[in-house]
């Protein structure tokens, strides 16, 4: 049945399989990756619902998280994904980062542990580093969130000028750096050591503090401030 099923268009199917009259009776978590998916897309192709086009994208990008990882023109190459359709999915899995991000925004960020619970979901699916400055003001509150540096899939130049000039603009009292090691380590490295020391120098000169760098790997993290290396 469920194969006769995906073979129509999705205003064909009884009303029970249809994804979005599912997701109004029983909640958008208990779709599949596929129903949300094709709810998203809305139409597939010829032959081909969009429930079928959601089983072909998580099949051709292991899930959601290769898709998540994917850019714009990976998804492309797929029989039935058009800059639309791309651009609707890379969205909604921005939007969803966003949502995270929020609900972990701790009310004072003086902890390692609260730092990367708000900043790991901004570096989901990065296949590159990315290099964030939070500018703090004297009660550890954000003032600011500033990129200061995107990298190659190994390495970011991170422009120590850049940091502090931003933390100036905005009056702030203390600075936590935080970047990804795309290998999923979060070890810190020469080069990370070394960029801590000059923010450090940096910062000192400039009368502001350097709370913490904090390097986010797959499933850990590394604290330079928990680790007494700063």
């Amino acid at each position: 049945m469920q194969n006769l099923i995906s073979k129509k268009a999705i205003k064909e199917w009884p009303e029970g399989e249809r994804p979005r009259e599912k997701l109004i009776q029983y909640g958008a978590e208990n779709l599949s990756d596929a129903e949300l998916l094709a709810i998203l897309l809305r139409v597939g192709n010829a032959g081909q619902s969009a429930k079928d086009l959601g089983r072909d994208l998580l099949e051709a990008f292991n899930g959601l998280s290769g898709i998540d990882r994917s850019h714009v023109e990976d998804l492309l190459k797929v029989h039935g994904i058009g800059i639309a359709k791309a651009s609707q999915l890379k969205a909604s899995i921005e939007i969803g980062k966003r949502v995270r991000s929020q609900e972990a925004r701790p009310s004072s960020f003086s902890t390692a542990e609260s730092v990367a619970a708000y900043c790991r979901p901004k570096f989901e699916g990065k296949r590159h580093e990315l290099f964030l400055a939070l500018l703090l003001d004297g009660q550890n509150q954000l003032l600011a969130e500033r990129v200061v540096a995107e990298g190659v899939p190994t390495q970011a130049t991170v422009y120590t000028r850049r940091v502090m000039e931003e933390a100036l603009r905005v009056s702030a009292s203390s600075i936590v750096v935080v970047h990804n090691h795309p290998s999923g380590k979060a070890n810190p490295s020469k080069d990370d050591i070394e960029t801590t020391c000059r923010l450090k120098q940096a910062a000192d000169v400039l009368e502001l503090i350097l709370l913490d760098h904090i390097i986010i790997g797959s499933e850990s993290f590394y604290s330079f401030a928990d680790n007494n290396n700063l």
